[in-house]
């Protein structure tokens, strides 16, 4: 699967999503750039945009995306933080459909 991770998130965090193929937004070189720019470019070349912006699906009309986007619903973006939702975003990789946002939560 063709992962985008946001530029918010570590880059580290591309070593916790082995097996698909992990690119960040500064490396595809789309840093700053405002939300609805960003999701045009990422259509047709991503099959999941990883984000903890928990206000994008309020911000922009994703009704069109081809593609799905995983919100990591965090109080902060440090790695440490961000790694035991992990597995749970892992697993949903395997189910998620074109189209969705799902929200993943710290476990309880």
């Amino acid at each position: 699967m063709r992962i985008l991770l946001d530029e918010c998130l570590p880059r580290k965090l591309k070593r916790s999503l082995a097996g698909h193929a992990v690119a960040t937004v500064q490396e595809r070189g789309w840093s700053s750039k405002k939300n609805g720019e960003l999701l045009r470019l990422m259509d047709g070349t991503v099959d999941v945009f990883l984000t903890s912006d928990q206000n994008l699906r309020y911000q922009q009309n994703l009704a069109t995306i081809g593609f799905s986007i995983i919100v990591l619903v965090v109080p902060d973006n440090r790695l440490p933080t961000l790694q035991p939702l992990m597995p749970q975003v892992q697993s949903l990789l395997n189910t998620i459909t074109l189209g969705s946002v799902v929200e993943v939560l710290p476990p309880a």
